[in-house]
């Protein structure tokens, strides 16, 4: 078994039965103590809802104690909540996860000890070298076999995300809560309802919050608008005041307004960008400093300026925007597939704890999330456009020389390629994906008109 197809950049993913078994995941856990040198420590380990998790999390743990790690089973948990455990409890860990993929998928998340993230730049291929060595060869036993147990951490997680954001004073809000059968049905009656703790000012209204990781009304990916259509439709059909959606995991989430319509995640970014800085501001902090990534909005850096903050650009990608934020002490992160980070939460990203934002900026003003929103939305946007292509790296060197031709235009590689008029009336990103053979487009223009001349003249080079 070649485990090279199923170690991504940033996680595993794998076919589960096929790519992703329990061999693998008892070797995977081996390998992660060994590389990290965790023989002796605690090691967290927790699943999805998907059906194979559980016997994931059971042969990783196997793995892992096998090694000489002492291994906390968390049971059923969200992303966040590994890395609430990992943060709050200084331990490294793992959750089985394919997030928002089919059901046939499963994979793994880890993170070191202070939810510091494990990628291939700091890690997980060393990972995968040494586990794949375990499946050839057989796991030595280590000379102090460590142990397993279980524990709780739904509780404490809720508490940590209601100390950071106090909802208790906001104006009753109806909410239509999306969870696409995924692990937000677990945590927002935990954390936004009072199955926990004490009960705040909002109406939930659960929409699909039966943990069934088949799902079985749509796929747990609000990140495809038609995935947004049954969340659209109860927010108008309940008169609610928003809907919020989450993918399988939890760690993202994605908003509408009461009238349905999706508001962008460059604008929740600036929405809690200027709240974190204002808070961070009156704790003495002179110039706070906010992570986005190339293709947010380019109001985003402009909102984190005017608020008195410093914008800080990065690629996308999580492992970047978390770097980013230990290396500048920010305060918060935001990027364009509605993942945030926070300084607070370990420079881990959270998507309940953004929901709380949102609901705290609509909950302490009378407006409704619309006119809200529309501060945050001055410019028009394409949204990402993915492209099947063959030979990407020649179609972006061919938009590149095009550009390059004409005045003014300002070339940017940081990720891909990104084109900006001088007069800065557009901009546009294009970058292959890391896992398919597509490119990725994004352009934004100060009118609807100018976006449209853009994104169809780049769209005509890449497709034709």
């Amino acid at each position: 078994m070649d485990l090279s197809s199923s170690f991504k950049a940033y996680d595993v993913r794998g076919i589960v039965g096929t790519t992703l078994t329990d061999q693998i995941a008892r070797a995977i856990g081996a390998a992660f103590v060994d590389v990290l040198g965790l023989a002796g420590k605690t090691v967290f380990c927790g699943g999805d809802m998907r059906r194979s998790s559980p016997g994931f999390v059971e042969a990783f743990s196997q793995g892992a104690s096998t090694r000489g790690a002492d291994v906390y089973d968390l049971g059923l948990i969200s992303t966040d909540e590994l890395y609430f455990a990992c943060g709050s409890l200084d331990a490294a860990g793992a959750i089985f996860t394919a997030s928002h993929n089919p059901a046939q998928y499963n994979g793994i998340k880890m993170a070191k000890a202070g939810a510091i993230p494990i990628s291939s730049d700091s890690g997980l291929f060393d990972i995968r070298d040494l586990a794949q060595r375990y499946l050839n060869e057989g796991i030595p036993e280590a000379e102090s076999v460590g142990t397993v147990s279980s524990l709780d951490v739904l509780k404490e997680y809720a508490r940590k995300l209601r100390s950071l954001v106090d909802l208790s004073g906001i104006r009753p809000l109806k909410v239509v809560v999306d969870a696409g059968n995924g692990m937000a049905g677990m945590t927002v009656p935990a954390v936004l309802d009072s199955q926990v703790l004490q009960a705040l000012p909002l109406t939930i209204v659960p929409l699909y919050f039966q943990l069934d990781g088949n799902f079985p009304n749509h796929p747990a990916n609000p990140l495809e608008p038609e995935n947004l259509r049954d969340l659209q439709a109860a927010v108008l059909a309940h008169g609610a005041d928003l809907g919020l959606a989450f993918d399988g995991d939890a760690d993202r989430c994605f908003v509408v307004d009461e009238t349905g319509q999706p508001v962008t995640p460059s604008a929740i970014t600036s929405m809690i960008a200027v709240r974190e800085i204002s808070k961070a501001r009156a704790a003495g902090e002179v110039e706070p400093a906010v992570i986005h990534n190339l293709i947010t909005s380019q109001s985003v850096p402009e909102f984190i300026q005017a608020a008195g903050g410093r914008p800080v650009r990065t690629r996308v990608g999580h492992s970047f925007i978390k770097a980013r934020m230990a290396e500048e002490e920010a305060v918060f992160g935001g990027e364009h597939s509605a993942h945030y980070y926070f300084r607070d939460f370990y420079n881990a990203d959270t998507g309940m704890l953004a929901a709380m934002h949102v609901l705290a900026a609509l909950g302490e003003q009378p407006s409704p999330l619309s006119s809200l929103a529309r501060q945050y939305e001055p410019y028009s946007s394409s949204g990402e456009i993915n492209s099947a292509v063959t030979d990407g790296v020649r179609l972006i060197a061919d938009i590149q020389a095009l550009y390059e031709q004409v005045d003014g235009s300002l070339i940017d590689d940081l990720d891909g390629l990104t084109v900006t008029a001088e007069s800065g009336d557009w901009w546009f990103n294009v970058r292959a994906s890391n896992t398919e053979e597509l490119l990725r487009l994004n352009v934004e223009a100060k009118t609807a008109g100018t976006m449209t001349l853009v994104r169809d003249a780049v769209l005509e080079i890449i497709r034709n």
